[in-house]
């Protein structure tokens, strides 16, 4: 098994600290984002979305996308669980996971992808080209300061973004923060339940895997 990794990148980190957490050591390989080596045609041969991560199985299979990758490590090593031991917690871990990714790092990437100035025309990740568009940044930066509302509310009356137990949620909800500073956005001072979590989370030695 092989790991498509790049070490600056935010999605892989994800999947990065899900195999920390799990213990699980998988020989890597860089992709270099920044050439645009993932647009070549070797590794579309492995992603034709063009992105990291990606998981290449021994028999050849690949598997793009965190959410994708870390569902199959955590059925491939289930201990300990990170994606729920019941149907309850799995629904409501996938649940928060789902708003970590969309109304965070999604809401990151608007900002960074449609303002830096060497991301023009790649506003959206991937295979093809796509114009910037400035207002989609502005909107962006108010869906952060969303996003910072919600962790602190929710995390006010629990010790992790799902509940009693670390686990994939918070990993999503930690690199949407710390890839929020890309755009100079950071949890305000008075979100203290957050930045008590992030503080706590962001203190483990899997968070910098």
């Amino acid at each position: 098994m092989k790991f498509h990794d790049c070490t600056t990148a935010p999605s892989p980190r994800r999947v990065r600290i899900f195999m920390a957490e799990k213990g699980i050591e998988i020989p890597t390989v860089q992709v270099d984002l920044r050439t645009g080596e993932q647009m070549g045609e070797a590794f579309r041969r492995l992603n034709p979305w063009c992105t990291v991560p990606v998981l290449e199985l021994d028999d050849g299979t690949c598997i793009s996308e965190v959410s994708a990758c870390c569902r199959y490590l955590e059925a491939a090593h289930p201990e300990p669980p990170l994606m729920g031991r019941d149907p309850r917690e799995v629904g409501v871990i996938a649940m928060w996971d789902h708003h970590c990714e969309v109304d965070g790092i999604a809401a990151v990437a608007e900002v960074l992808r449609n303002r830096s100035k060497y991301m023009v025309n790649r506003a959206i990740a991937g295979p093809h080209d796509y114009a910037q568009i400035p207002e989609l940044a502005d909107r962006g930066e108010r869906r952060i300061g969303h996003f910072f509302d919600l962790l602190n509310d929710r995390l006010a009356d629990n010790e992790f973004v799902a509940g009693d137990g670390f686990s994939v949620a918070d990993i999503s909800a930690m690199v949407a923060v710390d890839f929020a500073g890309w755009v100079k956005q950071t949890l305000p001072e008075g979100h203290v339940h957050a930045r008590r979590w992030h503080a706590a989370v962001s203190a483990r030695p899997s968070a910098q895997a």
